[in-house]
């Protein structure tokens, strides 16, 4: 059970059984040629250590690197790779290394044109939609067009039918999720303040997505 599932036992089981669940193959092979057509480039990783590796043969080592928040990222193991091996410029590390408020969150913005960002998503429809909600929106601008490369790790729970189904996604499991962590972590909780949509991306291989057959994050 992946550490995100600890907060699973707290909301309905129906909501779980409904936005929790692996789909069939069938559904992940639709929702990548989805993505193709849509010019995110899409991969499938059987389990957690297939999806580091891709992420590791995306980008260089050296290169700077920001990592979003995300469960799924501490889950697999990536955040720990690009943030903490040493063998990349972990550009969050930096930025929360600055003890001052408001020279923190001023470093923080800067960062948003940094080359290589690391995240996650909320939901992805089979016709090739990828949605991404935030309460503050700092990493939106990474995803919407600031980064150069945006590479999304998304356990496969998260592909839905339509972007109807993808807003429910969110408010009906992933919130409540998040702001169940978020006020365990660091005693806030959470809303939905910003949700960002994605049908086309008009930069060639600026968008990578790797799907991977396990349950990740919320």
């Amino acid at each position: 059970m992946s550490a995100g599932y600890e907060y699973i036992g707290n909301i309905p089981e129906y909501l779980v059984a409904k936005w929790g669940s692996l789909p069939d193959d069938s559904a992940i092979d639709k929702t990548v040629q989805s993505l193709q057509k849509n010019s995110i480039k899409a991969y499938i990783a059987n389990d957690k250590e297939e999806a580091k590796n891709l992420v590791a043969s995306f980008i260089p080592k050296g290169a700077e690197v920001w990592t979003s928040t995300s469960i799924t990222l501490r889950e697999t193991g990536i955040m720990q790779l690009l943030d903490e091996s040493g063998e990349y410029i972990s550009i969050r590390k930096k930025v929360f290394a600055i003890s001052d408020p408001v020279q923190r969150l001023n470093a923080r913005r800067a960062t948003a044109t940094t080359k290589y960002v690391v995240g996650s998503v909320h939901a992805v429809t089979q016709d090739g939609v990828v949605l991404i909600a935030s309460m503050t929106g700092s990493q939106l601008p990474y995803y919407a067009y600031s980064s150069e490369n945006v590479i999304w790790v998304v356990g496969a729970q998260k592909i839905v039918h339509s972007i109807n189904d993808g807003f429910k996604r969110i408010e009906e499991y992933c919130a409540p999720l998040e702001d169940l962590r978020a006020k365990k972590e660091s005693g806030t909780g959470t809303s939905i303040n910003k949700i960002l949509i994605i049908k086309k991306e008009n930069i060639a291989d600026r968008l990578k997505m790797i799907i991977v057959k396990e349950r990740l994050g919320f």
